[in-house]
């Protein structure tokens, strides 16, 4: 043992360990980063080891493929996406109005895709542009978002809080197509995170809402 008590060996093995998962998770960020600028097809490893402080090789010690390592990004994107989203909704009061629910996701989409998370612009800008392979391997993540949607149009519909007549798969995508889509055109110098929210929010509420 070492003089704090600790197993010695032990510490010298865990220390390998963290420095790994460390340049591992320096890499995503990295490639998250390239990925969010360039697009899928314009994403080289090389330029992602040099945002990472690596040498291209090292990025094959931890991801056989460029396409490996670009689903791993595509993957963690949408799971960070539907984390945050489903931390503020379970954060809200249970007496919250249905409608209210429904406005602090649109908050919280456009929280990690315009400001919190180079991972989620990075899904929101290439999905499009993906191989089948890479997008097989995002759709179970990306159906259990859409799940989450899906139960809060559902619920807001049963508590009679969405105008009768609409298509509620239809709704659902146009306001999921629209808050996708907010990182190609939003230029912070042209309008405030503030003022897009709240504008997303007055349009979903309005659109959907019941008089």
């Amino acid at each position: 043992m070492d003089i704090t008590g600790r197993n010695s060996t032990t510490a010298m093995t865990k220390a390998p360990e963290a420095r790994s998962a460390a340049s591992r998770d320096r890499i995503l960020a990295a490639a998250a980063r390239v990925l969010s600028l360039k697009g899928y097809a314009a994403t080289r490893l090389s330029d992602i080891a040099s945002l990472a402080g690596l040498r291209p090789p090292a990025v094959y010690y931890y991801f056989p493929s460029r396409e490996v390592l670009i689903a791993e990004v595509m993957v963690v994107g949408q799971l960070r996406l539907r984390e945050h989203v489903e931390t503020e909704l379970a954060a809200l009061p249970d007496s919250t109005p249905p409608m209210d629910r429904i406005c602090a996701a649109v908050e919280a989409h456009l929280q990690v895709a315009l400001g919190l998370s180079d991972f989620a612009t990075a899904v929101t800008r290439n999905s499009g542009q993906l191989p089948e392979a890479i997008r097989a391997r995002l759709r179970e993540e990306s159906g259990a978002y859409l799940a989450l949607w899906r139960n809060l149009l559902a619920t807001a519909e049963a508590a009679g809080a969405i105008r009768e007549g609409l298509d509620l798969r239809a709704a659902r995508m146009l306001v999921m197509g629209a808050l996708n889509w907010t990182p190609e055109w939003w230029n912070p110098r042209q309008g405030s995170l503030t003022g897009v929210i709240r504008t997303a929010q007055s349009v979903v509420r309005h659109g959907l809402g019941t008089p």
